[in-house]
């Protein structure tokens, strides 16, 4: 009887569970996306259907079937799955579900698998505490993680570990698992007997990001909208109450960050200002500090235009007075006005070049001893010494440039600084032209 009350219980639990949890995938030939990962022959595939498994870092965004891969990792190596958060779980929980796989191994030779939730939370403490089970055998570790592991996870842990990436599920691949959960009357919404327009389909799917979890909560709660008014049809407004707001696939403080500010100066720099813009509204959005944002428009004002049109610095710090002056949301106006210019400026990386040009001179060169005629006269007794002498004062040139030594005693007069010809820099480079021709230089082309 205890039996049929189990059974009974465990039936009325899954019905009630989460359209996401009723639909997770029971076989590898079930799972929507990850192509490379589960095709044929590849890597992954051949560890989970040998039936022993080895420890994996499943390295991927939220909904991408970490979860599920790791379920059908013990099921198909027949073993126990035992799982932690490391939101939640200490030490001590980690030594029991130790203590357990010894005891389990020791009684009826059955291997467990144990499946770490989000260990890129977990402390280093907590991490050297599951190196012994990985490393003797105890069990089989899969962690998940939406963030970089080579930031966030030892290096012994990682090198037991076998890392797999997970990528974000494709609209086409998510289109078709949405098609499934509303026909499959078994775990599904076929009950409900709902159409879903295909473009619905398509913009359910892509708003949610490749998240098959939120496409999955969002299609139950437009099938149970359509439903409360009688409508055999998921209509628009159904998906557009459902979704509420497009989910911002950022984390300010993980992988991402550096990701996406990556991608946002190199869209910057390669002049393409509506790429820019769009990696600058999703940093927004996602909550990502402001002013880390302005620094590295600052930075880029001098690395990437420079000389090419000076104004751009000037604009750019202006811009960061300004989000200090009056904050966000105004300030987005400014970030989005230096965002624009400096895409759109002329572009130059001469001063870069010219630094590291200078540092290589200084640091591979003769110890400097300044020329006597360059040498500070700003104090009695200096002229006595010979400081000064012989110093030809430029603005009593007609050119306003005189011909003398300005490198120090031992070096070579050479080019450190090579203008570029965009923008305004082309103006300076004929200047130097003049310049050269009376200092003595002619390679700084």
């Amino acid at each position: 009887m205890s039996d049929l009350f189990s059974a009974r219980a465990d039936e009325l639990a899954f019905s009630s569970a989460p359209l996401a949890a009723r639909m997770r995938p029971r076989f590898l030939d079930e799972v929507v996306g990850q192509a490379d990962l589960l095709s044929p022959g590849s890597a992954f595939r051949r560890i989970v259907e040998s039936g022993r498994p080895v420890s994996m870092l499943l390295w991927g965004p939220p909904g991408t079937g970490k979860t599920t891969l790791a379920r059908l990792v013990a099921a198909q190596a027949d073993a126990e799955f035992a799982t932690l958060s490391a939101t939640s779980a200490g030490v001590k929980d980690i030594r029991q579900v130790l203590a357990d796989a010894k005891g389990r191994l020791a009684t009826d030779e059955r291997r467990t698998v144990l499946f770490l939730d989000e260990i890129h939370r977990f402390a280093k403490n907590q991490q050297d505490a599951l190196l012994p089970g990985v490393e003797d055998g105890t069990l089989t570790l899969i962690g998940a993680t939406t963030e970089n592991p080579f930031f966030e996870v030892i290096g012994p842990l990682m090198s037991r570990m076998t890392l797999f990436r997970l990528e974000p599920l494709a609209p086409d691949d998510l289109s078709r698992l949405l098609e499934s959960a509303l026909r499959d009357g078994d775990r599904g919404l076929g009950a409900m007997d709902l159409e879903l327009a295909p473009d619905l389909a398509v913009e359910l799917a892509t708003r949610t990001g490749g998240d098959a979890r939120q496409s999955l909560n969002a299609l139950e709660i437009s099938a149970l909208l359509a439903k409360a008014e009688d409508r055999s049809e998921i209509s628009e407004a159904d998906v557009a109450e459902a979704l509420q707001r497009r989910l911002v696939r950022y984390d300010k403080t993980g992988d991402s960050h550096y990701d996406v500010i990556s991608a946002f100066i190199k869209s910057v720099r390669g002049s393409d200002p509506d790429a820019a813009l769009y990696w600058l509204f999703l940093m927004l959005e996602g909550g990502e500090d402001p002013e880390f944002i302005v620094r590295r428009l600052v930075i880029l004002a001098s690395e990437d235009v420079g000389l090419a049109d000076s104004r751009a610095l000037q604009l750019t710090v202006a811009a960061s007075q300004a989000l200090a002056y009056v904050g966000l949301p105004e300030a987005t106006y400014h970030l989005t006005h230096a965002t624009i210019y400096l895409a759109t400026a002329p572009k130059s990386n001469s001063v870069g070049l010219a630094i590291q040009a200078g540092k290589e001179l200084v640091q591979n060169g003769p110890t400097p001893s300044v020329p006597l005629h360059l040498r500070s006269t700003g104090y009695e007794g200096a002229r006595e010494l010979g400081h000064g002498e012989d110093y030809a004062y430029p603005h009593n040139d007609s050119k306003g440039v005189v011909a003398q030594q300005y490198f120090p005693d031992g070096v070579a007069p050479r080019v450190i600084f090579r203008p570029g010809d965009h923008g305004e820099e082309s103006d300076i480079g004929r200047r130097l032209e003049a310049i050269d021709r009376i200092l003595g230089r002619h390679d700084r082309t």
